[in-house]
């Protein structure tokens, strides 16, 4: 870890509104190739865990369970986000680009959406290990197994994999290398602080004006902001953040997926992290 990475981290001046209770906005453009010697747009929804005044939970686009080989809706992160009424959210799991769907599993209020798509591997997918569960309004990033099927004993209500796993119990994950983790991209993450914070992140790029971030980059920056906990949920085109009131019909950070810098390239997913 590059420790001058960490102290512009812990020292920017980060621009902050209260969007609620204990509940802010954060973000910071780094324009000088400062942070990983690179140009990078990065915003921060920070909930306090306690916060009995808010909501969390996932949703799909897709409200009840379907055959996975059956064409299934996609829809943009903000349109989900303002049908369901909430006050912020992040794109959240990996999801089938041309069939719809999460591509992983996902149980909403104690009725499973979609199961983890497998053929034949004898090793499960990176996001098939590890996930994020929300119990009694109460959020927690769990560590799974690599073994087909461990998901199916979860009984909490809520439940989305995804991955890599990014922190747990304050111990930086080894990751794989890999192109996916090793290459820059737009990336979205959920963290839990030590101090008992929901931190949403997203990390805009594939532009000269943000450069995105490879995983190692991304764990660097959810390690300096006190995570003791840290998942990846799904990046790329789909990255995207949504704050109610909002102008850009509430997208708050630049979504790469028409390759400009601004609020309209945002890529429909299947599902996302919402607090209300």
């Amino acid at each position: 870890m590059a420790q001058d990475d960490v102290a512009i981290i812990k020292n920017a001046n980060w621009e902050t509104t209260k969007l609620g209770k204990k509940f802010y906005w954060k973000r910071i453009h780094f324009k000088q190739k400062e942070l990983f010697s690179a140009n990078q747009s990065i915003n921060i929804l920070e909930i306090s865990l306690n916060n009995k005044k808010v909501k969390f939970g996932f949703a799909t686009v897709d409200s009840i369970k379907t055959d996975p080989q059956i064409k299934r809706s996609l829809q943009k992160t903000s349109k989900i986000a303002a049908d369901l009424g909430a006050i912020a959210a992040v794109n959240a799991g990996f999801f089938d680009m041309k069939n719809g769907g999460a591509v992983d599993f996902l149980k909403i209020g104690g009725t499973v959406i979609d199961t983890t798509r497998l053929s034949n591997v004898t090793r499960l997918p990176f996001h098939s290990i590890s996930g994020v569960i929300i119990e009694n309004n109460k959020v927690n990033i769990i560590k799974g197994e690599q073994k087909a099927g461990w998901e199916k004993n979860l009984t909490q209500e809520n439940v989305l994999l995804t991955g890599p796993l990014l922190i747990y119990n304050g111990v930086m994950e080894e990751l794989a290398k890999t192109p996916f983790n090793d290459n820059r991209h737009p990336r979205t993450c959920a963290c839990v602080t030590n101090d008992k914070k929901l931190l949403l992140i997203t990390v805009d790029g594939r532009s000269a004006e943000s450069f995105g971030m490879t995983l190692a980059e991304l764990s660097t920056l959810a390690n300096a902001l006190n995570c003791k906990d840290a998942i990846n949920f799904d990046g790329g085109g789909s990255t995207t953040m949504y704050i109610k009131g909002q102008p850009e019909s509430g997208v708050v950070n630049y979504p790469s997926d028409n390759k400009l810098f601004d609020h309209a390239g945002e890529r429909p997913v299947s599902n996302i992290f919402y607090v209300k």
